[in-house]
């Protein structure tokens, strides 16, 4: 077997990344050997592989699906917003500028281009050129697995941009992939969309679009299969599957996060605490946040608590305020200051209530940051709280670091281009020899740049009880929470999705064979 399958989606979040996620899993529970596969992604959640590359974290998730390891090959365009209108281009794992959206479509001037990204490198944003990468990556990919289940972005109908598009139907037509179009019909209008994407797709392109995947249904199926019956006749396309909605699934999206501000994060278990008291966790939602799944494993656990906030009474009764990571450090700084945050922030500190701030949030604790990289801000002036002096480096750091914390073991992974001379205070992450790695600790103020450094169960379990300690709480973290078990058991639920309700055996069909021959052109198509 060698074959391939391209999920796309009607809207971005309609499902694309766990739908691939759950494919993957199926796949490797029926012992084919499997990778996931996103030409193009668009995301402030990123990880670093064990080679030092860059992708997006749902790529990394599905690779985990897949019980492969993921590379750069899996994700060789990524795309960081830094703003509305730009974006650092992350080319096979490393950054190679910062361009505008019109710059990277491949209709500015070099004047919207930076100078790394609109240099004389053949690929210099153009689209046109990224291909060709994206094609030998896919080719690498299939001719190492047994099938590659690759992943689109947004809707393959933005008319807009077909002529430049490398990760929708771009990819498959060139690499000859069927497709599934996966709609969220909890949003309603699922069949307008359905029909609407397979119409406004050129008869090229709609030959390799076999059929649809309902997302997220509530209720009586039955109820919906007369619906599935017309849109076969008005498509002539066979619906593989109607997958019901289901709480907790939420892991490693893409583009933002699934609840509001001020809401708790994601759909987590609600577990009654070990101890007689919960601890509530506080995220400041700054702008440009990144990697906010590194409060993940802390919702995991019995009895905690974690919102996202935005106003500086949100953090009144807050046991932990976590700091996240950002991709403008000194724009959430200003947001911070512009909000009162960063006063409450200081109080707390001052009165020993417990800080964390990860990555882009250590930076700002610091005294002051030199940047004239990200913002180009020059000199300015920290929270002042951890005596850490910051200057951004044009390379970025992209590392799997291991060491010590608070006499556990600890592990992550390291995205920035701030670089941190510590001048006091305690290490925070020490190598076997007591030596400091990295981040400060001062009183109940801590700062790290380890990115997934609470996923290690011992050093998270000892740093909850620190926070409890230094917050007054009656706090006990449970004995045997394994966050590494958990995502386990959230991969084999999204198997278990495709494997009960999806039409395996024409899935098995259409990733070996490809898309039906025959399929009906659907009017208007694609305009000229």
């Amino acid at each position: 077997m060698s074959g391939g399958l391209l999920i796309a989606g009607t809207t971005s979040d309609a499902g694309k990344s766990v739908v691939t996620a759950g494919i993957c899993r199926w796949l490797v529970r029926q012992g084919v050997k499997v990778a996931p596969f996103k030409a193009q992604n668009m995301s402030l959640n990123s990880f670093v592989t064990r080679e030092g590359a860059e992708i997006g974290r749902a790529q990394a998730m599905q690779a985990q699906a897949a019980r492969v390891e993921p590379t750069a090959l899996m994700n060789p365009v990524l795309l960081k917003p830094g703003g509305d209108r730009t974006s650092q281009v992350v080319l096979m794992g490393r950054p190679v500028g910062e361009m505008s959206a019109r710059g990277f479509f491949g209709t500015a001037g070099p004047a919207e281009q930076s100078p790394s990204a609109a240099g004389e490198g053949p690929h210099g944003g153009h689209r046109e050129a990224l291909l060709a990468t994206v094609l030998d990556c896919l080719a690498q990919l299939r001719g190492t697995y047994d099938a590659v289940i690759c992943e689109g972005a947004g809707s393959p109908a933005e008319i807009n941009l077909r002529r430049t598009d490398i990760v929708n139907m771009g990819v498959a037509r060139n690499a000859g992939l069927p497709v599934l179009v996966v709609g969220d019909i909890d949003r309603g209008g699922v069949f307008a969309s359905f029909f609407g994407t397979v119409a406004l797709l050129s008869p090229e392109d709609q030959a390799l679009v076999a059929g649809f995947l309902v997302n997220k249904f509530r209720g009586d199926v039955s109820l919906l299969e007369p619906g599935l019956d017309m849109l076969h006749g008005l498509t002539g396309r066979h619906t593989y599957g109607v997958l019901p909605f289901q709480h907790g699934l939420g892991i490693d999206e893409e583009d933002g996060l699934r609840v509001s501000l001020r809401g708790a994060v994601r759909e987590s278990a609600v577990s009654s605490p070990v101890g007689e008291d919960v601890l509530r966790v506080a995220v400041c939602a700054v702008p440009l946040m990144s990697n906010f799944t590194d409060v993940d494993a802390l919702a995991a656990e019995p009895g905690v608590v974690v919102r996202f906030v935005d106003r500086a009474e949100e953090l009144a009764d807050a046991d932990l305020v976590v700091v996240p990571g950002t991709r403008g450090t000194v724009g959430a700084l200003r947001w911070l200051r512009e909000r009162g945050l960063a006063d409450a922030i200081a109080r707390r500190a001052a009165e020993g209530r417990p800080v964390l701030g990860v990555c882009g949030g250590y930076q700002l604790l610091g005294e002051h940051i030199e940047d004239e990289v990200e913002s180009r801000a020059g000199h300015v002036d920290g929270l002042g709280l951890l005596p850490v002096r910051v200057r951004f480096a044009r390379e970025k750091t992209l590392a799997r670091p291991v060491g010590t914390a608070l006499g556990e073991h600890v592990e992550g992974y390291e995205i920035h281009h701030g670089v941190a001379e510590v001048t006091g205070g305690d290490p925070f992450m020490s190598d076997a020899a007591g030596r400091g790695l990295d981040g400060c600790r001062v009183g109940s103020v801590w700062g790290t740049h380890w990115h997934g450094s609470l996923e290690s169960d011992g050093f998270r379990r000892a740093f909850l009880r620190e926070v409890a300690a230094a917050a007054g709480r009656r706090f006990v973290p449970a004995p045997d929470t394994s966050f590494a078990a958990l995502r386990e058991e959230q991969l084999d639920r999204l198997g278990d999705l495709i494997e009960e309700h999806a039409d395996t055996d024409a899935l098995w069909r259409l990733i070996e064979s490809g898309a039906p021959q025959g399929l009906p052109f659907i009017p208007p198509g694609a305009p000229a």
